[in-house]
């Protein structure tokens, strides 16, 4: 009888039976089975079938021996060896981890497929190709993973967008025929993420690939109506040849049952704190939109202090602090201070920060170049191009090769420069263009070369200076992936702050990354990206459950609007534990433009409610909570609302005396029939903070 193979526990548990030749086949995803005589019983096909049948719901299937669906791994020696067909599987496992080793000896192509399952739910893919023959082997696809979608009618959802608008969320019905996305941008994009969730009538999963790169999510419907989704890395013409005895290694894909799992994960798998633990998230101010490269050090300084008297934390130097950096068409690649705005270097500004408690950090783009810049004068050869054709231009910017070490240890050793001798915490590492004609001095494709150096660079500077933070910002959300998280702390959701775009893009971005990953800010009013103009506290509490920040300067707020600003960053220290919690956040599919979210404790709810357009409804459904999150007994009530007066369109005698905390309810009743909230004004917001007050886990 053939060996069962099976990896984790609950929702991604995975069954695999080892053949004596083919690739694994997928018994069971989302379960595990036992060995039965039923797996011996070979299948047949109807009409011009093989006798035997191939399995076609397995694990990284290849083509050419009878199977006759989409492969996942193809590659040739100039036109011969296009068929692999893996044989003596080995299975070696060390505590969480599986390996799976097997080897074509006609084509002298090994195979090593990893499978990691974690306490989160989440299961780990990754699968490397050794050429052990005797001549290169041109690998044309070798993707990441395969996990079995059920039989059925299913639904795939997907995020697009666009610069300022990611993470829109799109659902399909997936039909007869192959759905396919990819991305060639050099980075993982803003409209087409590798974050899939497939929702269908037996099961539903998301699956998600580590890697900021070209990538490609394809949907195969099997012979039998089940599907196979495939995970990897996507490769331009002749990208990747493999030369006798080398390797290649994909990125890693990763599956789990729901949110709470992927950001559980994230959280105590795939972030590396320096000791281990992630410290609370600073109030963070970015100068960027209070200054764009009008660098003036003694406003600078005024800003500082003016944010630590708010309460911020963490103060972030964005563009304009090097070279003659005045605008965004020059001096990119050159890392110096500019001794015009910094004449004593930027040493009195960190020291003034750092005085006043607040941590320092500042903005590099390490990747870029500006034609017009010293570097590029010096060193024209250093950019991605290929012989022959036009150096395009995108933001005027061209792409450094990373590929090449003189390159990677110029970067290293002037962004190390700047973090050793500065007392910085914190790095906003920008990438603003895509990459095009993307090509090394020997004429063929770098991106996947490039997307793997610039991970090295990144493992270099933390590797020198373990304390400093890194954001992974990328035109705002143009690379948020778990390869790049594997290597920050951080990531810039979007460059749009207007609340209302927020509502959508942080909440498909919840979908995989935990709030306190994303950076989301406090803006200026009209919002720079779109002109709209919204209330403080529309703005603040759009912001407030993820890693809060302020994006405006901080010496044009007077009077009020200084108080109620300062008021709302208090307010996020006060309840930062509760919302960046370990298995604390929900929320909710939007209904009639009402948006949902918040953190939940044993003995305190903090639920954020927001009305983007105005609502269709006469008046808005009684607000119900998860029923994991809503308490399973005792008496509560709503101890605050945030602000004291939202804008509400009617409100009711007992609403008022609902919200004021004189109507106190079992926990069971936010599940079930739930608050009878008055309507929101469109474009407004209120944070209820809902406490328990007698009893807990049982009626009081």
């Amino acid at each position: 009888m053939s060996e069962i193979v099976s990896i984790g526990a609950g929702a991604s548990a995975l069954s695999l039976r080892l053949p004596h030749a083919g690739m694994p086949e997928i018994l069971a995803f989302g379960a595990t089975v036992k060995a039965s005589p039923l797996y011996e019983v070979e299948r047949s096909s109807r009409v011009n079938g093989m006798d035997d049948a191939v399995p076609s719901a397995v694990l990284l299937p290849t083509g050419g021996m009878g199977y006759f669906g989409w492969p996942a791994i193809s590659g040739h020696r100039m036109g011969r060896d296009f068929i692999l067909q893996f044989s003596n599987w080995e299975v070696k496992t060390s505590g969480s981890v599986t390996v799976l080793s097997a080897r074509d000896a006609v084509a002298a192509i090994g195979i090593a497929i990893r499978l990691e399952a974690f306490d989160s739910g989440v299961l780990s893919i990754a699968t490397e190709l050794h050429n052990s023959g005797s001549s290169d082997y041109v690998l044309d696809r070798c993707m990441a993973a395969s996990f079995l979608v059920p039989a059925g009618k299913v639904e795939v959802v997907s995020f697009s967008g666009m610069w300022g608008r990611e993470f829109q969320t799109r659902r399909e019905a997936l039909g007869n025929g192959v759905w396919s996305q990819e991305s060639r941008r050099g980075r993982t994009s803003h409209d087409r993420f590798p974050m899939l969730r497939l929702e269908g009538e037996g099961q539903s999963f998301g699956v998600t690939l580590g890697w900021g790169g070209n990538h490609q999510c394809v949907i195969d419907r099997l012979d039998d109506g089940r599907r196979l989704v495939h995970l990897g890395e996507l490769f331009e013409p002749g990208e990747m040849i493999l030369a006798p005895s080398e390797r290649y290694q994909s990125p890693t894909a990763y599956a789990g049952p729901d949110s709470a799992a992927f950001h559980a994960f994230v959280r105590n798998d795939l972030l590396n704190w320096q000791g281990g633990k992630m410290s609370p998230r600073p109030v963070t101010l970015n100068t960027w939109e209070g200054n764009y490269f009008d660098h003036q050090m003694e406003s600078l300084k005024a800003q500082a202090t003016s944010a630590a008297e708010l309460g911020i934390e963490r103060f972030v130097l964005d563009d304009g602090w090097f070279g003659k950096r005045d605008d965004d068409t020059t001096s990119l690649g050159d890392w110096d201070i500019d001794a015009r705005k910094y004449p004593d270097g930027l040493k009195p500004l960190v020291d003034h920060v750092t005085g006043l408690g607040m941590q320092f950090g500042i903005w590099f783009e390490p990747e870029m170049i500006n034609p017009v810049s010293d570097l590029y004068k010096a060193h024209p050869d250093w950019v991605l191009q290929v012989e022959g054709r036009p150096l395009l231009l995108s933001r005027n910017q061209l792409v450094l090769d990373l590929t090449r070490q003189d390159v990677s240890d110029y970067l290293f050793e002037k962004i190390d420069a700047v973090l050793a001798n500065h007392a910085t915490a914190y790095v906003k590492w920008d990438m603003n263009r895509d990459l095009t004609h993307a090509g090394g001095r020997d004429g063929k494709a770098k991106i996947a070369a490039q997307t793997r150096a610039v991970y090295a660079l990144m493992d270099r500077i933390r590797a020198a200076h373990p304390s400093v933070e890194i954001e992974s910002c990328a035109s705002g959300g143009g690379r948020i992936d778990y390869g790049a998280l594997a290597r920050t702390h951080r990531v810039w959701t979007s460059d749009c702050t207007d609340a209302l775009e927020r509502l959508e893009i942080q909440r498909g971005a919840s979908s995989f990354v935990p709030p306190e990953i994303l950076g989301s800010h406090i803006s200026a009013s009209p919002n720079h990206q779109t002109e709209r103009r919204h209330t403080l506290a529309f703005r603040a509490l759009v912001a407030m459950a993820y890693h809060l920040g302020v994006e405006l300067n901080p010496l044009e707020l007077e009077g009020e609007e200084r108080e109620e600003l300062k008021g709302y960053i208090a307010t996020h220290k006060r309840l930062r534990d509760l919302l960046h919690a370990k298995g604390a956040n929900f929320r909710i599919e939007p209904k009639d433009g009402r948006y949902v979210w918040g953190a939940a404790s044993a003995e305190k709810l903090a639920v954020f409610v927001a009305q983007g357009p105005q609502m269709v409804a006469e008046q808005p459904e009684p607000l119900t909570l998860p029923e994991h999150v809503a308490a399973a007994g005792g008496r509560w009530r709503i101890a605050a609302v945030h602000p004291a007066e939202p804008s509400f369109i009617r409100i009711s005698e007992g609403q008022k005396r609902l919200l004021a905390g004189e109507v106190s309810f079992d926990g069971k009743d936010l599940a079930k029939g739930g608050l009878p909230l008055p309507m929101l004004r469109p474009e407004s917001a209120m944070l209820l903070e809902i406490e328990l007050i007698e009893g807990g886990n049982h009626h009081g």
